[in-house]
C-alpha cells in the first residue's frame, strides 16, 4: 500500500491537485487550441502543429523535459548540463528538449532552416524587376517602427528588436534574433510569428484595400522578362559578397538561404538541393518546432508582455503591409509604367502566401490581371531585407 500510494503521489495528477497550477492547465487548453488551428483550419500546420506540442509537452506537470535554469541568464549553462550542482543544490538531469534546444540557442536551426528556403525560392522575378527590391525593402520599416514603439511602452532594447522582428513575417529570422536578444520571449514570439504568417491571408487584404483605389488595383502589369541561368547563378554569390561585407551580423542567414539557392540553381548539385528541400527541411523543422514551444512555459507565457507582444506583432505586421503599398504608390508618381500597388504588400517575407494574396485582391478587381509573378519580385526581396534588418538589429543592439 505505502508503495502505491508514493506511486499516486507522483503522479502528475497528484502534482495538479496539490499545487497552485491554473496556469499550468491553461497553457494545456492554449496548446490544444493551436493543435486545433493547426489541424482543422491548416494555419502553418508544419510548424504550427510541432510548437504546440512541443508546448503541451514542457507544461505537462512532471514531464520534466525542459529545465529553463540551464538557459538562466540567456546564455547555455554548460556546467549544469556536465552535472553541477544550482545555486539550490538541486543536480538536473537534462531531458531531450533541453538537448534539441541547443540547436535554436546556437542558432543552428534558424540557418538550416533558410538552406531549405533558399533551395526551393525563385529569384527570377527579383532579378527581372530590381525595383522590387525596393519594395521588399520598405516593408521592413514596419520592424524598426515597431521596435521604436515597443521601447515606448517600457519594453528594453533587446526586447524591442525580438518583437519588432515579427513585422518581417519570417519565423526562423524571428527566432534567430530572439534566441540571442530575448531569449526568454522565445516562445511568445515565435507563436505570434507564425500565428500571424498563417493569418495574413486576413490581415492583409482590409489594409491594401483601404490605402488603394479601384483603378490603382486594377492597374496591368506587362509579363516579366525570361532571367538566364547565368544571372541565376551569379546573383545568389554577388548578395552573399555584397550583404556580408555591408552587414556582417547578416551573414549566417544570408549565406545559407544563397547556398541553398545556388544548390538548385547551378543544376550540378540536384540530389543536395532536393535533400535540403525535403529531408534536411522536415527533420529541422520538427526539432525547431517541438523545442521552441517548449521554451512557452506558463510562468513565462501567461504574463503582461505575452498580451503585450501578441498586440505589437499585429502592429508590426499591420504597418509592414502599409508601408510596402505606399511606396508603390509612390513610384507611381515617377514611372512610366505603373505598377500594381498591390504587389507591394507582398514585401513581408511570407513566401508564397502574400504574393498569392496580392494575386487574390488584384483578380477581385480585375479578373484577367495577373500579378503573381510580380508579387513574388517583392516576396523574395522581403526574405533578403528580414535577414538584413535582422543583422542590423543584432548589430546594433548589445547582447
Amino acid at each position: 500500500m505505502e508503495s502505491v500510494i508514493n506511486f499516486l503521489n507522483q503522479t502528475g495528477f497528484s502534482m495538479l491537485a496539490m499545487g497552485d497550477n491554473w496556469k499550468t492547465l491553461v497553457m494545456i487548453l492554449i496548446a490544444c487550441v493551436l493543435m486545433y488551428l493547426a489541424i482543422v483550419k491548416k494555419f502553418e500546420p508544419l510548424l504550427l502543429l510541432p510548437i504546440a506540442f512541443g508546448m503541451l509537452l514542457t507544461n505537462l506537470v512532471g514531464s520534466d523535459i525542459y529545465h529553463e535554469e540551464l538557459f538562466a541568464g540567456g546564455h547555455a549553462n554548460w556546467a549544469l548540463f556536465g552535472g553541477a550542482a544550482t545555486a539550490d543544490g538541486t543536480v538536473i538531469t537534462p531531458g531531450l528538449i533541453d538537448y534539441l534546444y541547443l540547436g535554436v540557442k546556437l542558432g543552428i536551426y534558424p540557418c538550416l532552416i533558410f538552406i531549405g528556403v533558399g533551395a526551393m525560392t525563385d529569384f527570377g522575378p527579383l532579378i527581372a524587376n530590381p525595383k522590387s527590391l525596393l519594395l521588399g525593402a520598405a516593408a521592413q520599416f514596419g520592424i524598426f517602427a515597431t521596435y521604436i514603439g515597443a521601447r515606448c511602452i517600457g519594453f528594453t532594447p533587446a526586447e524591442s528588436g525580438s518583437i519588432g522582428i515579427i513585422g518581417g513575417a519570417d519565423g526562423p529570422t524571428a527566432i534567430f534574433v530572439t534566441s540571442k536578444l530575448a531569449p526568454d520571449l522565445l516562445g511568445p514570439i515565435a507563436v505570434a510569428a507564425y500565428s500571424y504568417m498563417a493569418l495574413v491571408p486576413v490581415i492583409q487584404p482590409p489594409i491594401m484595400k483601404a490605402l488603394t483605389t479601384k483603378k490603382e488595383r486594377g492597374i496591368v502589369m506587362k509579363a516579366l522578362r525570361p532571367v538566364s541561368k547565368t544571372e541565376k547563378i551569379i546573383f545568389p554569390i554577388v548578395v552573399t559578397i555584397f550583404v556580408a561585407l555591408l552587414v556582417p551580423s547578416a551573414a549566417p542567414l544570408i549565406a545559407c538561404l544563397m547556398f541553398g539557392n545556388l544548390l538548385t540553381e547551378s543544376g550540378v548539385a540536384e540530389r543536395l538541393s532536393k535533400t535540403v528541400q525535403n529531408e534536411l527541411m522536415n527533420i529541422v523543422t520538427i526539432f525547431l518546432g517541438v523545442s521552441v514551444g517548449a521554451t512557452a512555459t506558463a510562468n513565462t507565457f501567461l504574463s503582461p508582455k505575452t498580451l503585450k507582444i501578441i498586440v505589437m506583432g499585429v502592429v508590426a505586421f499591420s504597418v509592414a503591409t502599409a508601408t510596402g503599398v505606399l511606396l508603390a504608390k509612390f513610384m507611381n508618381l515617377f514611372l512610366k509604367k505603373k505598377i500594381n500597388p498591390l504587389i507591394g504588400s507582398a514585401g513581408v517575407s511570407a513566401v508564397p502566401m502574400a504574393a498569392r494574396v496580392s494575386q487574390k485582391v488584384g483578380q477581385e478587381e480585375n479578373p484577367g490581371n495577373f500579378l503573381l509573378m510580380h508579387a513574388m519580385g517583392p516576396n523574395v526581396a522581403g526574405v533578403i531585407g528580414s535577414a538584413i534588418a535582422a543583422g542590423a538589429l543584432l548589430a546594433m543592439i548589445p547582447h
